[in-house]
């Protein structure tokens, strides 16, 4: 074979399903089944595809795997499970997840709504965490930026008309591209795939009444904080936060906040907006290995 055929030694991803607490959930794995294991946890409006390029660049070390959240991505929730949608749920759902594949230790990485689903499973399983890494992923009321006005006042006043103002400004194809490209130097950086592909989703008939649940249960995570805090002073994971530092939702406050509770965090600013994974994923991946191998987790 000549040099020019010679296949790349970077390790592919597959994709599966598995049936977990009534639900199907879709996943994406890759790397050596007797490697240290790495759970990716996505954020709204997102699914596991967010992480396509992470993956392969993380996997020539670990074992990757990044579940679709129910009412995300490619997941399935039949409608006579009777899903309720709240953080609490989505976590009870990883959790069978990571029991059902037999995911006894693992680092996670959090991102937005992944930040309080793990966070629930960590408190739950402070021995199966061995490392974390926050990629804006909240846990500090200083963390939240000006960007959940709205939302805030849904939370007061869970009002028909609140409701819909949220479906007007943030569930539309321009709210969800806006979220992917405020605050990148380049806009048009971004690839379109990205935000399209979400956009799609949430368009599916129902979906957009299940994201408004989850803003609504959103607040449970405020309440919850104390919580994770408390978590984090006790447990003392590893933890690297690792934020875009245009994020108009979680800023870099909340990054910083992580110290308050675990003094060694590693914290690493990157000039990019929410979904940093989009602009700057050689620099995570990069640095997420770094970490794990010198806080021992792989």
């Amino acid at each position: 074979m000549s040099e020019l055929m010679r296949p790349y030694a970077v390790p592919s991803t597959s994709i599966h399903t598995v049936e977990v607490d009534g639900v199907r959930v879709f996943y994406r794995a890759a790397g050596d089944t007797t490697a240290p294991i790495v759970l990716l946890l996505h954020g709204f409006p997102a699914s596991s595809f967010m992480f396509r390029e992470l993956i392969p660049r993380l996997a020539t070390d670990y074992r990757v795997i990044a579940p679709d959240l129910p009412g995300f991505g490619f997941t399935e929730v039949p409608a006579e499970r009777r899903y309720v949608y709240s953080f609490d749920a989505l976590a009870t759902t990883i959790e069978g997840f990571t029991e059902a594949l037999h995911l006894n230790r693992y680092a996670i990485y959090v991102f937005d709504y992944g930040a309080p689903t793990g966070f629930r499973l960590a408190m739950a399983h402070p021995d199966r965490v061995t490392a974390i890494v926050s990629q804006n992923g909240n846990a500090y009321e200083e963390g939240l930026g000006d960007a959940w006005g709205p939302i805030r006042t849904y939370w007061a006043a869970p009002t028909a008309k609140n409701r819909e103002t949220l479906r007007k400004h943030i569930l539309t194809p321009e709210g969800t591209r806006w979220q992917y490209t405020h605050g990148v130097d380049d806009p048009d950086s971004v690839p379109p795939e990205s935000y399209t592909l979400d956009t799609a989703l949430l368009e599916r008939p129902g979906n957009k009444e299940i994201q408004l649940d989850l803003f609504l249960d959103y607040a449970s995570n405020l309440t919850l904080y104390p919580a994770f805090q408390d978590y984090f002073r006790k447990a003392k994971p590893p933890l690297l936060a690792i934020w875009g530092k245009n994020d108009p939702f979680f800023i870099p406050a909340g990054a910083e906040a992580f110290r308050k509770d675990i003094p060694n965090a590693r914290v690493e600013f990157l000039d990019t907006g929410h979904f940093a994974t989009e602009t700057h994923v050689v620099e995570i991946a990069a640095v997420m290995k770094e970490f794990l191998a010198a806080t021992g987790a792989s």
